[in-house]
């Protein structure tokens, strides 16, 4: 285990760190899914008529963190985590100040592309401050828990968004938004040192940058890995952008989409927590091969069954229940394997893996969500493509792991 040589003098325990690391990288899911419920208000508010175009407030936030991850990376090795921490939160409280006072589709999307450039500080800094204090199967174990406490938040921030509509209008939703930047940055200043000395920061420049730039995508494993966190990312963007539609207008859940919403993100946390278990014991790999293995088994049969039979929800949540379960076993894994060649160059490798792996969900997730057609063959077909080419892609990582040293 490679540990910081800093000694916390806010004596942070590892337990409170891997919380509060799970809370920074669980802004970009509060930011998405309790504003989920309102998406069918603000529709009908702002008088919008393509009912497709609202998902495009999904998409404003992952475009923004995917630019803002090129800058936040450098930024952080040079400066160090903190300073990006502070500046992605600033920003988020803007973008959040702006959607609050949107009067059209056009002012949110532009409030929610500020937002996703402020987020993509506290995702940049959370990932290198682990790699900073952490690496290979620990590393692993860490985000593993993270990502349990990670998809907590999607469990019940549908509901926080649910219940803030029956209180106030969708405006204050943002207000709630601005009180969690709040108090995020509040614990880092109180209790959050910085992870990366001085001595191990790099020089902010574009030979840096372009150095750690080439080192990245040259890189067999890392660049693979990438490609599959993309490509499943892209799947669960495609599914999160139809969500509403799927479990309010196809299955008319009404408010109780935020209870099946919410039990698919347990699902999730559960098999995290079971990862954190067995990673050590099997291998982040080995778990990866066979939770991609089964996502293309049940997205071809639920695909066959779909032209035989009238899907209804509880046929659907048994397809995403176990997507979902699969999922847990492949993000942390993933991240991690892509990240453990990069220790030297955390910040600026873990904004370029974030980086393009965003942007290849981005675009893939976006046309599964813009193809939504009141059926759910567009979402199904998206999980296997898009599982099976994150599937080639890991396998072809993996080739100069069993054949020689990386």
């Amino acid at each position: 285990m490679t540990v910081s040589t800093q000694t916390p003098s806010a004596s942070i325990t590892r337990a409170e760190f891997t919380v509060l690391i799970a809370l920074l990288m669980s802004i970009i899911a509060i930011s998405i899914d309790a504003l989920l419920p309102a998406l069918g208000i603000i529709r009908s508010d702002l008088g919008v008529l393509n009912a497709n175009q609202v998902q495009l407030l999904i998409t404003a936030i992952f475009l923004g963190m995917t630019c803002g991850q090129l800058i936040a990376g450098p930024v952080s090795d040079a400066l160090g985590r903190k300073p990006i921490l502070y500046l992605g939160l600033a920003l988020y409280f803007l973008g959040s100040l702006i959607c609050y006072s949107g009067q059209d589709l056009t002012q949110l999307l532009i409030g929610r592309l500020v937002q996703g450039l402020g987020v993509s500080g506290p995702y940049v800094a959370a990932m290198s401050i682990v790699r900073d204090k952490y690496s290979g199967e620990q590393m692993a174990k860490i985000m593993s828990i993270v990502m349990l406490i990670f998809m907590g938040v999607p469990a019940i921030a549908p509901s926080l968004g649910q219940g803030i509509l029956l209180l106030a209008d969708w405006r204050s939703i943002f207000i709630f938004y601005i009180g969690y930047a709040l108090m995020i940055g509040s614990w880092i200043f109180l209790r959050l040192d910085e992870t990366l000395p001085k001595d191990k920061r790099i020089s902010l420049s574009a030979s840096s940058f372009m150095a750690g730039f080439k080192e990245v995508v040259t890189h067999r494993i890392s660049m693979g890995y990438t490609l599959c966190m993309g490509c499943i990312f892209g799947s669960l963007i495609g599914y999160l952008n139809s969500s509403q539609q799927i479990f309010q207008d196809m299955f008319a859940t009404g408010k109780l989409f935020t209870l099946y919403f919410g039990l698919l993100a347990l699902v999730f946390g559960a098999a995290s927590l079971g990862n954190a278990y067995m990673v050590e014991r099997f291998g982040m790999r080995r778990l990866c091969d066979l939770a991609l293995r089964g996502m293309i088994t049940v997205a071809s049969v639920f695909l066959v069954l779909q032209y035989f039979f009238a899907v209804n929800l509880w046929m659907f949540m048994l397809f995403a229940g176990s997507n979902f379960l699969c999922f847990g076993f492949v993000f942390g894994n993933t991240n991690a394997i892509a990240m453990e060649p990069m220790g030297h160059i955390a910040g600026i490798a873990s904004a370029i893996i974030g980086a393009v792996s965003s942007a290849i969900a981005l675009v893939l997730g976006t046309s599964i969500g813009l193809a939504y057609n009141d059926t759910l063959v567009p979402v199904t077909l998206g999980f296997l493509l898009l599982c099976s080419t994150a599937w080639l892609a890991m396998r072809f990582s993996n080739r100069p792991i069993n054949s020689a040293a990386t």
